[in-house]
Formats: C-alpha cells, sequence, structure tokens
C-alpha cells in the first residue's frame, strides 16, 4: 500500500511539474494567430481576439481569452461576439508546440443573424464569366468547415435574429451544446427563452446531427423537445408539450422530410410526417393523425360559450395596447405563401364542446384558395359532412360550406354558436351557407345561405304547450278540462332556414306529435340576440268536458307567439278567440233554431241582420 501511495505521489509531482513547465515555458499567445489563420481558412470568418492569452490551469487545462468576435467578410457586425472564451485543449500535443482544442465554450455571447452580420461582396470584387466556378473561398466554404473541435458550449448568451420582414426576434437563455461522437457525427443539446408580445416560449431539446453528406444533405433525430408557451392571450395554464421527430433536408432538390413525429400539446397528440420542397413557393404535403385533438384545451375556450366572462376566464388577460398584434391581413397568410395538401385523421376531436370521433380531412391549398375536399365524422350519435373552402386571396376572407347532419344532437350545436339550448333533439339538416370570416361572431353578423332541416324527438326545455294551452282554456271556461300529463312530448319538427348577415328566418315550421300538432313562422337575430316566433298550436287528445268545444279546440289552431330577448322569453296565448269563436258558434246555433220555431215572427228579420254580423 505504502509503495502505491508513493507512485501515485510520485505520478501527480510529475504531472504537476509538467504543467507547469509548459505554463512556464508555452506562451499561449503564440498561438493567436494560428487560431486567427485556421478559422479564416475553414470558414471564411475573421476572428479577432482582444487582449492577453493566459493559462488556466486547474481543473482543466485552458487558454482563457478576453472579448472575442467572429466576423464574415465585409460584414458590418460580427456574427458572434463574446465577452470571454475558453479554449480547453489537449496536454502532450503542446509537448510539441501543437494545439489540440478539446472544447471551446463562451459565455454572455451576442449570436447575429441579422443582414449587417451576413458575408458581403466587395465592391470591386472581379465577375467571372457566366459558367464559370465561384472563387476558392466560396468554393471551401460550400465544401463545408469541418467541425474539427470535440465540443462547442455557448452559455447564458443571446441569440437575435431578423425576420425577412424586418422585425427582430430576440432568443434570451440561449444555451447550445455541440458534441462530436464520431467524425461529422454531433450530438446537439439546446435550451432557450424567447419573450415577444407579453408572451413566453420556453424551448429544450436534443438531438442527433448527421453531417456527413454535408452541405448535399443533413440528417438529423430530435430525440426529445419540451415547450411551454404562456403569456397574454392564452390558455391560462399554457400550451405546453413534446415533440420527437426525424428530419432529412436535401439541398441539391431543396427538399425537406419530418417523419416519425409524435407532438403533443397539453392534453392532445399529434403524429405523422411532413414532407415538401422550399424554393419561390413552397409546397408541403402533410399526413397526420391524432387519437386525441382537444382545440378547445389549446385555444382557452370555455366548457359554456354563452357567457363572455367566462371565455374570459380561461384565458390570460389580453395584451396591452402596444405588444398587441397589428390587424389581421392575409397578404401574411401562410396560405398565401405556400400551397400544398394535409390529411388529417382524428379519432376524438373537440370543439367549442363539441365531441367528435372518427374525423377525417382532407384538404389542399393552391395560391390561396384553401379546399376543404372531406371533412367528415361523428357527432352527438349522428354524422356530419362539411365541405366548402376557404379563400384568403383577398384582404377578407371568404369561407363557404355545405353543411349535412344527419341525427346530430342539437344542444351543443346550440352552445357552439353562443344559441340558447332550450330545445333538444337530433337534426338534420342540408344546407349551403357563405360569408367572411371564421369566428362565431362573424357568423352571427356577415354570413348568409338557406337549409333544409328536420329535428326529431324535439323537445322545449321549460315550455310545454300542451300545458300552456290546457291552463290557459281552463281558466277562461269551465266546460273542459285538460289531463295532467308530465312526460316529455317527443316532436318531429321541419321545416327551411334562410340566415342573412345574422337574421335567420323560418317562412314554415311544421311539427307533430302523438298530442299535438303545430305550424310556424318567424326569425331569430343572431346579433340582437332575440327571437319572434308565432305557432297555431293543435291539442289533439287530452280533453275532458263539453263535447261540442273538446271537438273544436281539437280541430283549431290556438295563436301562440313566442317573442324577445334570450334573457327574458316572453310568450303570448290567445285562447279567447277559440273562446270566443265558440260562442260565436253557438249563438248563432241557437238564432237559427229560433227562426225555425218562429217563422212569421215580426223580429225574423233583425235576427237576419244579428246573424250577418256576427
Amino acid at each position: 500500500m505504502k509503495r502505491l501511495i508513493t507512485t501515485l505521489a510520485i505520478l501527480l509531482v510529475v504531472m504537476v511539474a509538467g504543467m507547469t513547465a509548459l505554463v512556464l515555458l508555452v506562451n499561449p499567445n503564440d498561438f493567436r494567430a494560428y487560431m486567427a489563420q485556421q478559422v479564416e481558412q475553414r470558414s471564411g470568418y475573421q476572428l479577432a481576439l482582444k487582449g492577453e492569452l493566459r493559462w488556466h490551469v486547474w481543473p482543466q487545462l485552458s487558454i482563457l481569452s478576453g472579448p472575442v468576435t467572429l466576423t464574415a467578410q465585409g460584414a458590418s457586425q460580427p456574427v458572434l461576439s463574446a465577452e470571454n472564451m475558453r479554449l480547453d485543449v489537449n496536454l502532450l500535443p503542446l509537448l510539441s508546440h501543437q494545439l489540440s482544442v478539446k472544447q471551446v465554450m463562451l459565455k454572455n455571447a451576442v449570436v447575429r443573424l441579422i443582414p449587417e452580420s451576413e458575408r458581403q461582396r466587395p465592391a470591386d470584387a472581379p465577375i467571372g464569366p457566366e459558367g464559370s466556378s465561384p472563387p476558392s473561398v466560396i468554393e471551401d466554404v460550400t465544401r463545408g468547415w469541418r467541425f474539427d473541435i470535440s465540443h462547442l458550449r455557448i452559455v447564458d448568451s443571446l441569440l437575435v435574429w431578423q425576420q425577412d420582414n424586418g422585425e427582430q426576434l430576440n432568443v434570451r437563455d440561449f444555451n447550445l451544446r455541440l458534441d462530436q461522437t464520431q467524425p461529422r457525427l454531433v450530438n446537439l443539446e439546446f435550451s432557450s427563452r424567447i419573450s415577444r408580445d407579453q408572451r413566453d416560449l420556453r424551448l429544450q431539446f436534443s438531438s442527433e446531427l448527421d453531417i456527413t453528406h454535408y452541405p448535399r444533405q443533413i440528417n438529423a433525430a430530435i430525440k426529445q423537445l419540451d415547450y411551454q408557451l404562456q403569456g397574454a392571450d392564452l390558455p391560462q395554464t399554457g400550451i405546453k408539450g413534446q415533440a420527437a421527430m426525424a428530419a432529412s433536408w436535401d439541398n441539391a432538390n431543396q427538399r425537406f422530410s419530418l417523419s416519425d413525429i409524435q407532438l403533443s400539446a397539453n392534453d392532445s397528440q399529434l403524429s405523422g410526417t411532413i414532407t415538401g420542397s422550399l424554393g419561390n413557393r413552397p409546397q408541403v404535403v402533410a399526413d397526420l393523425s391524432s387519437a386525441t385533438l382537444n382545440m378547445d384545451s389549446l385555444l382557452g375556450i370555455p366548457e359554456t360559450t354563452n357567457a363572455d366572462a367566462a371565455q374570459q376566464s380561461q384565458r390570460t388577460g389580453r395584451a396591452p395596447v402596444i405588444a398587441e398584434s397589428a390587424p389581421v391581413n392575409n397578404a401574411d397568410s401562410p396560405l398565401n405563401a405556400i400551397d400544398g395538401k394535409i390529411g388529417l385523421k382524428m379519432a376524438k376531436l373537440r370543439w367549442r364542446g363539441i365531441d367528435m370521433d372518427a374525423v377525417d380531412l382532407e384538404a389542399t391549398n393552391q395560391q390561396g384558395l384553401l379546399s376543404l375536399v372531406r371533412l367528415q365524422g361523428q357527432a352527438d350519435g349522428g354524422t356530419f359532412s362539411l365541405p366548402g373552402s376557404i379563400d384568403v386571396r383577398s384582404s377578407q376572407t371568404r369561407v363557404a360550406l355545405k353543411p349535412s347532419f344527419q341525427r346530430v344532437g342539437i344542444g351543443p350545436l346550440l352552445k357552439a354558436f353562443n344559441l340558447p339550448d332550450t330545445i333538444s333533439g337530433e337534426l338534420s339538416l342540408d344546407g349551403d351557407f357563405s360569408g367572411n370570416g371564421l369566428t362565431v361572431a362573424e357568423f352571427n353578423h356577415q354570413w348568409q345561405g338557406s337549409a333544409d332541416l328536420k329535428l326529431d324527438n324535439a323537445q322545449f326545455a321549460g315550455l310545454n304547450f300542451q300545458q300552456l294551452i290546457q291552463r290557459a282554456v281552463e281558466g277562461n271556461s269551465d266546460k273542459v278540462r285538460g289531463e295532467r300529463n308530465d312526460q316529455p312530448i317527443l316532436q318531429q319538427i321541419s321545416g327551411h332556414a334562410t340566415l342573412n348577415n345574422g337574421l335567420v328566418t323560418f317562412p314554415e315550421l311544421n311539427a307533430q306529435s302523438t298530442i299535438l300538432n303545430y305550424t310556424g313562422s318567424g326569425n331569430v337575430d343572431l346579433a340582437k340576440r332575440e327571437l319572434d316566433i308565432n305557432f297555431g298550436v293543435t291539442v289533439m287528445r287530452g280533453w275532458q268536458g263539453d263535447d261540442t268545444l273538446v271537438r273544436r279546440l281539437q280541430q283549431t289552431p290556438v295563436p301562440l307567439r313566442i317573442y324577445g330577448p334570450w334573457s327574458t322569453i316572453n310568450y303570448s296565448l290567445k285562447v279567447d278567440q277559440v273562446l270566443r269563436q265558440q260562442l260565436r258558434d253557438e249563438a248563432k246555433q241557437r238564432l237559427k233554431e229560433w227562426m225555425g220555431r218562429n217563422p212569421e215572427n215580426e223580429k225574423r228579420n233583425d235576427v237576419k241582420k244579428l246573424l250577418k254580423d256576427m
């Protein structure tokens, strides 16, 4: 044991002495010009090191520098600048005055991806003949600067990226780690925080990068990507999830591929592939599927959409005016910039409280015209189909839909469009609608169209036509009474409806059940949230009492008007008209009988005149 300890101590002393000798004998500033030369030869960028280079021995033999910049040829601003840089070097190559860098670490750096930091062609640079090869420096760059450093780290830095529209995006807490495990095979780890318009996006991912065939092709396997988006005008809990996929880029053909996509967002999942090509007019083809897609959770739509307060409670407060987005302009819509096709199959879809199953979407986009070739599925016991188109080629979004429903529960549909859910049943509908915009508010104000509809097993919550009429009749006459029936009356309602900028008009409604029949007409104003519908209701069963009056009630429609704002709906029932008509008929009959018994009476002419006036 003593010999082992002695041997280790001798080795430690030798290593310390050797490193001390290297620090004393090797001046790191001797490598300054060599490093700048190597960087320029391999990448075309100019490396500038300010201040003296110095050794740092523990825990890793390193060279420390002061401020450092990396500038492209002819650029007015450096693409990278940092307060300091650390180079971790291998010890043995230093014995022969060779610099072998294991890791480069930059802290508090600023990476600029802006036009001012891009390579600029000198004004006096010669222009070669057409078809000639580019200059040697450009050839070296297209051949690909080699990743000869095993490890690169950028810590606590800032990335400034200027988009095509001129706006700059600041990526803060920028952390990047590149580890070369094999030649031209790299493990990449990245994390950052992006804040804009009172919204905060946090990203963190790790991937394997294959640049064996760079620049012709790059392949990457994103093992895990974690993200979280929070802030103004978003769901209170934000949007967060994970993703994994395989990505490839074919530089020669400008084609990309995202395969084996596994994406989660809150309680929604998405998987599939996305392929396409870039250029003047990008082309994208997506083939996706989802086990669950909850649009209410992603958009912050509350369970009850009738109340604006409930809507706001599901979302974080709106951003201040200075941070709010500019008015929507379709010229900036992705549909006007990208053509393609999407196929999306959703096992379960939730939108504005409507739960749908086996939803199948197929759509194509061409020059800003999105065609819904197929949008069909199952909802609340029935089926639906919703083909149509969305046109964003002009400043206003134009929408045209031809819905077809077969026995779909009407309750969730009424809630989805902020209508009173006082009626239930199974809706069948065939319609043709068009208008401006995609929101419910725009539908209530700027859409037109018509539809033939039928509602099976219809019930009115809190409104029993039979009881209303029976009680009104009993209050005006003691000759009849109605049978009490608290069982819900199932009705079948059919008719035609037209929509014109929020005003829904029903020229004729027909309904029937085992107990009553009625017809109706009227309108519902979606914008003003009020209605006015007149019915003629005939109660065919459930009467007891005077046979003559019962027969009249079974054959005569009773006028019923339902009107007013949705919050306080009123009704007016005119039973007295039926009863007055019954009294007139009885009076006429008795007068006729009197005239038959008294043919010579001098008052006969007066009775005839009275009958004529009645």
